[in-house]
């Protein structure tokens, strides 16, 4: 496929650029180039998980972890905090010696109200983690985006100050071995 850019009439601010890769290690090399010249705002496209690129891309861990770790205890403590409202402060019953305040009795409740609220925490986590559902993306304006799933590695960059900063974008995106570039947006 020929260098030619894609691009519709996209220009500064509200376009993303978008390069395609053969690839890992030349969109590693490209990554490499974009975090010299300081572009920041970048975003990759991979068939598979590619652990070394977090660092540039500046990912650190993600706080899904406690998020789900909160929900598990906000169940534990609301679970148990019905059950000894409803068996020793609302209701109590004093039937055959048995404590109003059994610990064992308030147990597996317990545990089923702590996976349940982590269990919500983390689908809806994930749903803002991924900012999902989302109707529309500019990826899905590109032809054969798609293959980034199979074969292809995409690096894309959201925030361009100008025209200027576009066109040399793109310049050193071709210069990394890019088979093309795609501008996206307004």
């Amino acid at each position: 496929m020929s260098g030619a850019s894609a691009s519709a009439p996209a220009t500064g601010r509200g376009a993303r650029l978008f390069a395609e890769f053969e690839s890992a290690e030349a969109m590693r090399a490209a990554l490499d180039a974009l975090r010299d010249e300081r572009y920041h705002d970048l975003d990759t496209y991979a068939p598979f998980d590619i652990p070394e690129l977090d660092e540039p891309l500046g990912l650190g861990r993600s706080w899904l972890g406690w998020l789900v770790f909160a929900g598990g205890l906000a169940g534990l403590v609301l679970s148990y905090g019905i059950q000894w409202w409803a068996d020793v402060y609302s209701y109590p019953l004093a039937i055959g010696g048995r404590p109003r305040h059994a610990v064992p009795a308030f147990v597996p409740a317990t545990f089923e109200g702590t996976v349940l609220v982590a269990a919500l925490a983390a689908f809806f986590g994930l749903l803002v983690v991924l900012r999902l559902p989302r109707l529309w993306a500019p990826e899905d304006e590109i032809e054969d985006f798609e293959r980034a799933t199979i074969d292809r590695f995409w690096i894309s960059i959201g925030t361009l100050a100008s025209d200027l900063d576009r066109a040399h974008a793109e310049q050193l995106l071709r210069r990394s071995g890019a088979r093309r570039v795609v501008t996206v947006g307004r």
